[in-house]
């Protein structure tokens, strides 16, 4: 610790900071630009001036870039000093002098961080009078907006990109007053976390195009915490809302999970809320006349579940909450785990590695600090993509600490330490048969069949002491691999190894635990990270259920008759011909869902539910964080939470299950009673009654406008608010206008800071947790003590089989979830759906050549592709993208037979 004077106040703070950061801290406001706390200081912008004094008798000081200025015991400093204050204004004046007078226009204005300096200087009126620099704007695709006019030259934006995210297509040209921030020519950007820019630029040069396309006014939204529906890793989200449809996804800050950032898919995935698809009304089969009301609906449904033959599939998109009451409605011995054979196995292999093993599953933010890495069969830029977002950071861990103690420089000074590192990196590992938009900063690569790279990783474990048989039969290659595995993992301090479902393959993760659980027996600190499909997939397999195929068993047996489906798609969980019998076996069919899809078409009775921007509910990542999401908006129609639809039914058919259930909170005080594993969910917010000075939490931010405007097609009146009988949080802009417990902050803002940059006024550092915590609680940690027996079985080499093909699934951020195809951007990069690749060797064996057509079958099920050459491929696999609409094979890997090839191109 250290203690400094600021404008002659001492405050104690933390070594190893800059002046900046700890003046933020301390609630001082201080102009800046450049700097940003996932990116450093680089002292570009000149705002942040102060005066820096060498003792207390220096009167006259000299003026510094307090982001340039790190923390020195008893250092003196003005931030108030007229001349220093005189600096900044003159710096802003600089800064704004082609900036053009659009604010009225541009879609920053009113929550623009320019702004809010500008004002924070005292700039008020522009001393230049004469013909601006202009520029000529980029499409750089759906996501983005481009208007370089605009541009203060901060660099964050290819600081960012560049540095921080792997991007190459985004740079800076030119020299001197005229430099442009774009692409070489017009064209989609290509990093998965583009988006990123609409936040990371201080100005309007990068905007949100798809809020352009709807255009609002932050303040003029709704808004709610939420939690990201993407993946498993549950990144948090701010949800807006403005007539009664989300117009964006922004980051919602968490320290130990997201940090600042969202992945393209995460912020740009959400038009399915909005989409033409959407289930408003109940339906039911034979068709009724007119639209049934919601009591009459509940009646009808009730009377189908009466005779106790009915089974319930879950889902591992929908909440917690709504699982239990399925689960519930139907009873525990008839509740099913709506997810495919393969998704099933893996996620109960995570849960059980990750539940009763000695080693702790990292959050995001530890994944940072990681000081080597070691990837096995996984694809993270497409399965888990903030996961590598953070594996990037890693590999800067081991050479930037010696960068800091070689040249004696602050980690915070990054275009220092970036020269000190030159292209130097940590030790990253990769196994995996496709290649990755990791390989280049890997130490090593390795391709293959899966099970041989398995065979690696189990080689690997074996030789750090795990007690397993020795793997036979290594070439010199593999040994020689394994050698430097083996050194990098001894070597490290804080070593990682990631695993998960991408690959289809649990012989991987089996290898994974054993390395780790063999670390940790060397009295090691390692860390395991297990990736696993959806975003409440772990939550699902926490509550328990059966297995999905097992249900058509109870059906042919005639023990039930009835089935009740939770928001899912059960055509992408099993193959075809199962889901056909199972529909023809039952009578009746329930779904509860939002989107029409194939198996909403093959239901009896339909009940519309609530998406995450219209429901509450709790789901938990990969790491085995609970969290929480919030309703936005109350839905239109007869829309509502799949769990209240299911309170209802109980009610109405007296099953005693869910008597006296009515609320949220009701739902999960029996949910952590029935399930002791979830209790601690109780813990995660406050509840429903939770007041602050007697008030809510207001979900619209108090320049709110519009109220009676937005239904004035309708009635001219005022509406009354609606009541919101399960949350803290109210709809309307009363409420308590100060800060409310992290997990229920709807959105950043403080007085004079009226962009994303005001969540450092919310943070007990400057990059650190939120005030009293970031949101969340973890339901899994490490058994220290405890020990499970190592997997002894590594698999058996690779042999491809005469007259087959090893069928692998290749994901994309892009293309492979269900949801986020309904935005017309995300679909718009998808790749082809009818395209199978395989070995060129392979393809000239069957007798095809690039752009034929192959038939091929998956258990009886005929599939026509087109073939394409991949010469990463080995011998005897074959691979097909996975999740894409229209050529889903459910279960993969699994070995296919080609019946014929046909010779006409596509």
């Amino acid at each position: 610790m250290a203690t400094i004077y600021i404008d002659n106040k001492a405050y104690t703070v933390k070594d190893g900071r800059n002046l900046l950061e700890v003046c933020l801290q301390l609630g001082i406001n201080l102009p800046y630009f450049c700097w940003h706390p996932s990116l450093g200081s680089v002292g570009a912008c000149r705002q942040c001036a102060i005066k820096v004094f060498k003792d207390e008798d220096d009167k006259k000081g000299r003026i510094m870039m307090s982001c340039m200025e790190p923390v020195r015991d008893n250092v003196r400093i003005s931030v108030d000093d007229s001349e220093a204050a005189a600096f900044r204004e003159h710096v802003i004046g600089w800064l704004m002098t082609n900036h053009p007078h659009d604010c009225a226009v541009c879609d920053e204005g009113g929550s623009c961080h320019l702004q809010d300096m500008t004002v924070m200087t005292g700039h008020s009126y522009r001393d230049y009078r004469f013909t601006k620099r202009t520029y000529r704007n980029q499409d750089l695709g759906p996501f983005l907006n481009h208007e370089m006019n605009r541009c203060i030259q901060c660099y964050r934006c290819v600081r960012f990109y560049k540095d921080y995210a792997g991007g190459k297509d985004l740079d800076v040209f030119a020299a001197h007053n005229h430099v442009y921030f774009g692409r070489q020519q017009p064209g989609r950007l290509e990093n998965e976390f583009s988006g990123n820019l609409a936040e990371v630029c201080p100005t309007g040069v990068f905007t949100d195009k798809t809020l352009k396309s709807h255009y609002t006014r932050k303040w003029d939204m709704t808004y709610a915490p939420s939690v990201c529906q993407g993946c498993s890793l549950g990144c948090n989200t701010v949800a807006g809302e403005r007539y009664g449809s989300i117009r964006q996804i922004t980051s919602r800050y968490n320290g130990e999970v997201n940090g600042y950032f969202l992945c393209d898919r995460g912020r740009y995935g959400y038009e399915f809320v909005n989409s033409p698809q959407r289930i408003h009304q109940p339906a039911i089969r034979p068709h009724h006349n007119g639209t049934p009301s919601s009591d009459w609906i509940v009646a009808q449904a009730a009377d189908k579940l009466r005779n106790g033959k009915a089974i319930g599939i879950g889902s591992p998109r929908a909440s917690l909450e709504s699982n239990f009451a399925l689960r519930q409605l139907v009873g525990a011995d008839h509740f099913y785990i709506g997810m495919s054979d393969m998704e099933h196995d893996h996620t109960a292999l995570a849960l059980k590695i990750l539940r009763d093993g000695p080693v702790r599953t990292p959050s995001l933010h530890e994944v940072e600090k990681a000081d080597m890495v070691l990837i096995l069969g996984e694809d993270l830029t497409n399965t888990a993509p903030m996961l590598a977002l953070a594996v990037r950071q890693a590999v800067r861990q081991e050479p930037m600490q010696d960068a800091i103690q070689t040249v004696h420089i602050a980690e915070w000074q990054d275009a220092a330490v970036r020269e000190a590192m030159q292209d130097k990196k940590g030790p990253l590992f990769i196994l995996h048969t496709f290649p990755t938009k990791l390989d280049e900063l890997a130490a090593r690569t390795q391709r293959g069949a899966p099970d041989n790279l398995a065979r690696i990783a189990f080689a690997v474990s074996h030789a750090l002491g795990a007690e397993i048989p020795a793997v036979n039969g290594l070439n010199d290659e593999e040994r020689e691999l394994v050698k430097e595995i083996v050194q990098a993992l001894e070597a490290a301090e804080r070593p990682l190894v990631i695993s998960g479902y991408g690959s289809g393959n649990d012989a991987y993760m089996k290898a994974a635990a054993n390395i780790t659980w063999a670390l940790h027996k060397k009295g090691k600190q390692p860390m395991l990270s297990l990736t696993v499909p959806e975003c409440n997939s772990l939550g699902l397999e926490m509550l328990g259920g059966h297995r999905l195929d097992s249900a058509l068993d109870v059906l042919r047996h005639g023990d039930a008759d009835t089935l009740v489906i939770l928001e899912n798609d059960l055509y992408r969980r099993a193959d075809k011909h199962i889901v056909d019998e199972m529909f023809r076996l039952a009578k009746e069919v329930i779904v509860v869902d939002h989107l029409y899809n194939p198996t909403a078409e093959r239901a009896t009775l339909i009940l519309p539910a609530g998406t995450f921007a219209e429901a509450d509910g709790t789901i938990v990542n990969n790491e085995g964080r609970a969290q929480r999401y919030y309703q936005v908006y109350v839905p239109k129609d007869q829309v509502q939470e799949s769990w209240r639809w299911f309170l209802q039914i109980a009610e109405k058919a007296g099953i005693p299950r869910l008597n006296g259930l009515q609320n949220l909170d009701d739902i999960v005080w029996a949910m952590t009673v029935a399930v002791p594993a979830l209790e601690s969910i109780q813990e995660l917010a406050p509840a429903a009654d939770f007041r602050m000075a007697g008030q809510k939490i207001p979900r619209e931010p108090h320049r709110y406008s519009g109220r009676t405007a937005m239904l004035a097609n309708e009635n001219v009146s005022e509406p009354k608010p609606p009541e919101d009988v399960d949350t803290p949080l109210s709809f309307t802009m009363e409420g308590f206008r100060g800060e409310p417990p992290a997990p229920l902050i709807p959105f950043f803002w403080s007085p004079g800071w009226n962009s994303v940059q005001s969540v450092n006024k919310f943070q007990s550092e400057i990059g650190g947790a939120l005030h009293g915590g970031d949101p969340g609680k973890r339901l899994l940690e490490a058994h220290v003590n405890g020990r499970i027996p190592f997997f002894t079985e590594a698999p058996e080499p690779f042999v491809p089989m005469p007259g087959h093909v090893h069928l692998m699934p290749i994901y994309h951020i892009f293309g492979s979830d269900e949801l986020s195809m309904h935005t017309s951007g995300i679909a718009g990069g998808a790749p082809e759906p009818f395209v199978i690749y395989l070995n060129p060797e392979d393809l000239h064996q069957w007798g095809a050549s690039p752009g034929t057509w192959v038939n091929f079958e998956v258990d009886d099920h005929p599939y026509t592709m087109a073939v394409e050459a991949n010469n990463w491929l080995p011998r005897g696999i074959a691979a097909l993208n996975a999740g894409i609409r229209g050529a889903e094979v459910v279960d993969m890997p699994q070995c296919i037979r080609f019946s014929n090839v046909r010779t006409e191109t596509i």
